[in-house]
């Protein structure tokens, strides 16, 4: 069945959940099909306030964007009426986790060493892949364990992954640190000093 608006709402139809109304967490393209929201990079495209995707020169100095107050279709991204209750929306932790994986390899210099490393310790996986950042959580956690990729990374991207293994140790995984918001910050500074492009996922955090 092709994931579209009209198969979510088919779905829920058969499952009956205006009767049981459910939590839901997934992916975000689903996210945004059940919350009746256009895809693709657009602008207005998070779910919870009015962040404008396009304006990239802001995307990492505005860290507060004007909440949305409703999901009104036809207005600010949104084509069709909702069919679940926002509030029953969890933002998936794996799926963040992905996106911050992505980014951080996109942003890598790819002569550098730490890129080069990346290559030769996954042959089996394609270079296309490997250039955007599309890895499993197997081998994330395997990089993370990897000391050697450590000594790799120049300064900037060190400091940059380092936050990111920090972030998920101490935010995206069983338990949430004292001082997450410290964390965060120091993720997405460290993101920023390496280029990496503001996406929804990093603009969640």
């Amino acid at each position: 069945m092709k994931e579209s608006y009209e198969s979510m709402k088919l779905l829920l139809g058969k499952i009956k959940y205006d009767e049981f109304k459910w939590k839901f967490c997934g992916d975000l393209k689903v996210v945004a099909l059940l919350l009746g929201m256009q895809l693709g990079y657009t602008k207005y495209c998070c779910l919870l306030c009015e962040w404008d995707s396009p304006d990239e020169k802001n995307h990492y100095v505005n860290e507060l964007w004007p909440k949305r107050t409703s999901l009104m279709p036809g207005e600010k991204n949104v084509a069709n009426p909702s069919l679940v209750l926002l509030e029953k929306i969890y933002l998936p932790p794996l799926h963040i986790k992905l996106g911050l994986m992505k980014n951080f390899v996109k942003g890598m210099d790819k002569t550098g060493r730490g890129f080069q490393y990346v290559m030769s310790k996954f042959p089996n996986v394609s270079d296309t892949k490997i250039k955007e950042g599309i890895f499993i959580g197997s081998q994330i956690r395997e990089l993370m364990e990897d000391k050697q990729f450590d000594e790799d990374l120049n300064e900037t991207e060190r400091n940059a992954w380092l936050s990111f293994k920090r972030i998920c140790k101490d935010f995206l995984g069983n338990h949430t640190a004292a001082n997450y918001q410290d964390v965060l910050h120091i993720l997405s500074t460290s993101y920023k000093a390496m280029g990496c492009n503001m996406s929804l996922k990093i603009h969640f955090l």
